[in-house]
């Protein structure tokens, strides 16, 4: 049996965390009291657009440095980065096997707007466990612990900035043949393109 795992609150993250998910799911802790982490998954996901890797990133209200909470980093919307992401999304997997299925899941969140990034993050990631299907209890840390000694910890190590050890097959892509085969995009990317099948592959 798997031991457990924390892991932190992304937006649309990487096709590893759900991997990661998966290998742990019967034991769980999603970080509570973590601080805000710039440039990180935390407001960025990677997506296969038709000229390639496109970052999307959820702007936050300036002054979200890194000591600040996760659970106090307020979204901005000084522009209309919600329309921005959805036609982004729209103009990248319209094509793709599965978008249509899933688009009215998708749409709510960036029509409806959210005050703090955590909580965001928080119902993309429940809707993310449904529509993959992985049935996993939702829990939370109760404090900040800088070491876990019986938990694997996925903190820091999933992060735009570090390569994955991981071996990622491939599976269709949508523009694949223009511009090759990116791996460990967001989740969204291996759903829309292989819908339920994608909890095969993780």
């Amino acid at each position: 049996m798997e031991k457990g795992a924390v892991f932190p609150l992304f937006y649309l993250p990487p096709v590893e965390y759900f991997s990661k998910i998966v290998l742990h799911k019967e034991n769980i802790l999603f970080e509570n009291a973590e601080n805000f982490q710039k440039q990180s998954y935390r407001n960025r996901a990677t997506i296969h657009s038709p000229n390639g890797k496109l970052d999307l990133t959820v702007p936050v209200i300036k002054g979200s440095k890194s000591h600040t909470k996760m659970k106090d980093v307020r979204i901005s919307y000084d522009f209309q980065w919600q329309r921005m992401h959805l036609m982004s999304l729209q103009t990248s997997y319209r094509s793709s096997a599965y978008f249509e299925f899933y688009e009215d899941d998708f749409s709510l969140f960036y029509e409806k707007q959210w005050n703090f990034l955590f909580d965001y993050n928080e119902e993309l990631t429940r809707l993310l466990l449904k529509l993959l299907k992985i049935n996993s209890q939702i829990k939370y840390t109760d404090s900040f612990e800088k070491n876990y000694l019986d938990l694997a910890d996925y903190r820091n190590s999933i992060h735009p900035k570090h390569n994955s050890p991981e071996q990622f097959k491939t599976y269709f892509q949508v523009f694949e043949e223009r511009n090759c085969f990116f791996p460990n995009l967001s989740i969204v990317d291996l759903l829309f393109n292989q819908g339920p099948q994608s909890l095969k592959y993780l």
